[in-house]
């Protein structure tokens, strides 16, 4: 399967670090597994294109061995140092910052430990009570002494081919609700919240949003081959799954399909956050956009996007404005879960490793898929899982750090070279939440008024820079900045300014800021 990847400044230097969890193989599983996850700081230097990192997984106290899945980066107690969660095969992992990319495992007294094949992860405040709580999807159950037989049935053949068993054809695994105390530890409450899935589909992406601005946070996940569920926020530590009545628990077609990754963005600019899923080989990526109090409607295929994406498996995913328009576009990596296609590959149009899709936004509810254009389908192909999306140099352009499978990551750096202007936001909430998990910042220029929340756990079991980053074309000023904290309350932010990283503390505005990085000329693109 493999897993995600994090994107976050573990010593507060205003450089992206990266976090990625590592699998493992049955074998040295049994004898404890590989790190849960690796950690890459990023060297300080002038140079904005080719930035360097180290290895300090060692350093940084990140010992725990076995099987890692997701990875999400919060501070769940409010220390001001962030903290690390990883989930994964048998347990999960919790890792609390001691500053300086330094760690401490506190998983045993946090209540946090689970079992079973634990896979995506996504933080909200759902209650509103000033902590952060956790929401885990469960995938297949495994049991490692006694494993499917490889090729031993039906669904345990693809193209004729004898392949690995799953997930149809396993038993699943219910879902679990943590709900943070307060004091350092959690409550397991999926059951009490509604959240448990009871009919143990096979559970992966997972990620929270306001889909109805009601100011509560609701709760998307993605599962694999069997129906999705979006479940609404009740505002009562409850929570009721309208997937099916609003449109996005089946595809067009009204089959289940195999949804990995997921992203929620206003790709139409109404003024409603719209979803994208990534799926498996035949089922093609969906777009839905939101109609309000009239659910979703499935925009797949008028959008453009379900044609170019039915010949491949799609993993992480973001809705990001890469050219910096003031539009939203969409990337999706992708990868075949079964090795044994690279045999077939001569017959079939996609094998075991496949290429970027890059989507642009026409403004119109459409499309262009622009991959070549891009320089991305020069890049070799790999089998890719996990994505995570951040300006690593800081120079107003979104950049990607990608999960391969079996190989080492891949860092693309965006170098689109015309003169939009962009706007990153760092939001710092007063008191609880310090990294505003939830918040929602509404930006409007002469133009267009955009939405952006922030989020811990998105795409593929990853999670991106919880900095807000907006696009703004041409000479475009901003006329509007409000923040919707996430305990409800809401601030307007005057004096904001085009071409900069801006902190907006809770109660006192802009509380700081800094021009972006130079960029260096380079052929307009992405580079690997």
């Amino acid at each position: 399967m493999s897993g995600g990847v994090a994107l976050f400044d573990c010593d507060d230097d205003g450089l992206l670090d990266v976090a990625v969890a590592n699998g493992s193989s049955v074998d040295r599983l049994k004898t404890g597994g590989d790190l849960f996850v690796t950690l890459y700081h990023r060297i300080p230097q002038r140079t904005a294109n080719s930035p360097k990192f180290e290895n300090i997984t060692a350093s940084g106290g990140l010992t725990r061995k076995g099987w890692g899945m997701a990875v999400t980066v919060v501070d769940y107690d409010n220390d001001g140092r962030r903290d690390l969660f990883v989930t994964g095969y048998g347990r999960n992992v919790l890792y609390r910052g001691q500053g300086q990319c330094k760690f401490q495992d506190v998983t045993d007294k946090s209540g946090l430990l689970g079992s079973g094949f634990s896979a995506g992860a996504a933080w909200a405040d759902y209650d509103r009570d000033g902590d952060l709580d956790v929401f885990v999807t469960r995938y297949v159950f495994i049991d490692l002494n006694n494993l499917p037989q490889f090729g031993s049935s039906q669904s345990c053949t693809y193209r004729g081919i004898r392949v690995q068993c799953g997930p149809r054809g396993l038993p699943g695994e219910s879902d679990l609700l943590y709900r943070n105390r307060g004091d350092g530890t959690f409550e397991e409450v999926s059951k009490k919240a509604g959240v448990s899935d009871d009919n143990k589909y096979y559970g992966l992406g997972a990620i929270w949003a306001d889909y109805d601005n009601d100011s509560w946070p609701d709760l998307f996940v993605a599962n694999d081959a069997t129906p999705n569920y979006l479940y609404h926020n009740n505002k009562d530590g409850t929570f009721t799954d309208f997937g099916l009545t609003l449109g996005v628990s089946y595809g067009e077609s009204g089959t289940e399909q195999g949804s990995m990754g997921v992203t929620w963005g206003d790709f139409d600019l109404d003024g409603r956050l719209d979803l994208f899923i990534s799926n498996f080989e035949n089922e093609p990526n969906a777009l839905y956009k939101n109609m309000g109090g009239n659910g979703f409607i499935d925009r797949t295929l008028p959008s453009k996007i379900g044609q170019p994406s039915r010949p491949y498996v799609g993993w992480g995913t973001a809705f990001e404005d890469l050219d910096n328009d003031g539009w939203v576009d969409l990337l999706v990596v992708n990868g075949h879960v079964y090795p044994q296609l690279e045999l077939t590959q001569a017959k079939y149009q996609t094998g075991f490793r496949q290429p970027f899709l890059l989507f642009r936004n026409l403004s119109d509810g459409t499309f262009a898929e622009i991959s070549s254009e891009a320089g991305l389908r020069a890049l070799p192909p790999a089998s890719r899982r996990g994505a995570a999306f951040g300006d690593l140099n800081n120079d107003g352009r979104i950049d990607v750090v990608i999960v391969n499978l079996g190989e080492p990551p891949t860092v693309i750096l965006n170098t689109t070279s015309n003169q939009n202007q962009s706007v990153t936001f760092n939001l710092v909430q007063a008191k609880v939440n310090r990294d505003a998990i939830g918040a929602r910042l509404t930006l409007r220029t002469s133009k267009r008024s955009q939405i952006r929340e922030v989020e811990a756990g998105a795409s593929y079991l990853s999670q991106n820079d919880l900095r807000l980053h907006f696009g703004l074309g041409l000479e475009e000023k901003i006329e509007r900045v409000e923040v919707r904290w996430s305990n409800g309350e809401v601030e307007s932010v005057p004096g904001v300014t085009a071409n900069q990283i801006v902190t907006i503390t809770q109660g006192k505005g802009i509380t700081g800021s800094s021009p972006y990085v130079a960029r260096e000329p380079v052929q307009s693109g992405f580079i690997r």
